[in-house]
């Protein structure tokens, strides 16, 4: 008997996955939610003790699966001195905490970074991605072989959805943006190129050395610091000389980048990144004299991410579109975020990011421990999700965003539960993000760890 997880689970291939309206996921989604419960309370530490905490053994409701769903701060409970001591093997038994499966021993010797560290832990099959950490301590994410499998295809559905696009292995690939070499970021732009890229093409990444969870993590502490005021001058001043040196080879490549635009613009085009460098390069393009009609009809676009505080014009995504020449039905966008395994891709009629029926949408209060009531209809407040394609870690997180949720059908025809795109982060909004059982939760990680 195919259980509910799986009936969810094998809609990704299907045309119709988002016109299924609530009212008819509603069950099933609480069906699929407590299988999950029933198959890693006893697996995942942190689970167990939510559980048992909230007194709840099953789901029947939406309801009944808020206590149990993880603050996204969760993954950013490690203390600091994990990482500033290098201290390995107890920041492996942190991850054991929210990990599904045992962290398998690995030998710490010659490890000089979390670099190392997370390169041993993949020949072990976990895979960990980092958050970007721009507001502060990076939230590290574990993630197994049927995670990494699982977003490959998902994320070439998506695309293909959400843009028209089919995977024929037709495109020029053009990456122009810097991007975090996480573990799924990587698999996620392999599996783009696999199934989009022309192979007669060398796909094309912004020629900058990659961004790895090391610098990234370096960078957090840095900060911290820098605020804190106990860096020494000597550090500051290094930073400072490092940071007007990226910039600078950052600028080159976006010269670069569009130099190399304009020289493929005769083939079609699948262009990615997000909004800040897209616009940077296509200024650049337009000042050498080039623009939509130089370019093929049919490119496509690939946007990852929001805006990350970039202060850019009002029209910088037409400004965007008119020099690649993109036509309408061929603009992308996708709500996801690292915490997630699965995207929402946003429509072209309604505009709207539209939730896949194996992600479970939650709508709740500001301090995060309430679920709002909402039959029919739209609602604002802060997300939850429940992914049930995660493997390697619970798949119910609150998020820091605030989002209005729509219950109703969509302009684009589907019937599905959506997004609207005026996506916000409580900690831009309001100076912080405080999620009422945020604190329970670390305190309880970091007493294992």
């Amino acid at each position: 008997m195919v259980g509910a997880v799986e009936q969810l689970m094998q809609l990704v291939g299907s045309k119709e996955r988002f016109a299924i309206p609530h009212k008819e996921l509603r069950d099933i989604q609480a069906d699929a939610m407590n299988e999950r419960l029933s198959e890693r309370r006893d697996l995942i530490k942190l689970l167990a003790f939510r559980s048992k905490e909230a007194g709840i053994g099953e789901i029947r409701s939406r309801e009944d699966m808020v206590p149990l769903l993880f603050p996204h701060t969760a993954y950013k409970s490690y203390p600091e001195s994990f990482l500033s001591e290098q201290r390995w093997d107890r920041l492996g038994k942190w991850l054991g905490t929210v990990s599904s499966y045992p962290i398998a021993e690995i030998d710490t010797t010659g490890i000089e970074d979390i670099d190392d560290w997370i390169d041993r832990l993949a020949e072990k099959g976990h895979y960990v991605s980092c958050s970007s950490g721009t507001t502060g301590k990076s939230a590290m994410l574990i993630a197994g072989d049927k995670d990494m499998e699982w977003s490959r295809a998902d994320t070439v559905g998506v695309f293909s959805w959400g843009s028209g696009v089919e995977p024929a292995k037709d495109r020029r690939m053009f990456g122009v943006a810097p991007t975090a070499d996480v573990p799924k970021n990587i698999n996620i732009r392999d599996a783009q190129r696999a199934a989009f890229g022309d192979p007669r093409f060398e796909p094309f990444r912004l020629p900058v050395p990659p961004i790895t969870i090391g610098q990234m993590t370096k960078m957090v502490v840095l900060r911290k610091a820098i605020a804190d005021g106990t860096a020494r001058p000597e550090t500051i001043a290094d930073f400072e000389a490092t940071s007007k040196e990226r910039q600078e080879t950052l600028d080159r490549a976006y010269v670069t980048s569009a130099e190399s635009l304009v020289a493929g613009r005769a083939d079609k085009l699948f262009i990615s990144g997000m909004w800040n460098a897209l616009h940077h390069v296509a200024k650049l393009v337009r000042e050498m004299g080039y623009s939509a009609e130089d370019f093929h009809p049919d490119n496509c676009l690939y946007v990852g991410g929001g805006l990350k505080r970039a202060q850019l014009p009002a029209d910088y995504q037409e400004f965007v579109h008119q020099t690649f020449n993109i036509p309408d039905n061929r603009k992308f966008q996708n709500y996801s975020m690292q915490e997630l395994n699965s995207g929402m891709p946003r429509c072209q009629k309604g505009g709207r990011y539209h939730v896949p029926p194996w992600v479970v949408p939650f709508i709740l209060n500001r301090d995060g421990d309430a679920l709002l009531p909402h039959d029919d209809g739209e609602i604002e407040g802060r997300a939850a999700f429940f992914d049930l394609a995660l493997d390697g870690r619970w798949g119910g997180v609150i998020t820091g965003d605030k989002v209005a949720l729509d219950l109703g059908p969509c302009k684009c025809g589907n019937a599905g539960p959506t997004i609207r795109d005026d996506i916000a982060r409580y900690a831009d909004l309001e100076g912080d993000d405080k999620i009422g059982c945020a604190g329970t939760v670390d305190a309880y990680v970091r007493g294992l760890s």
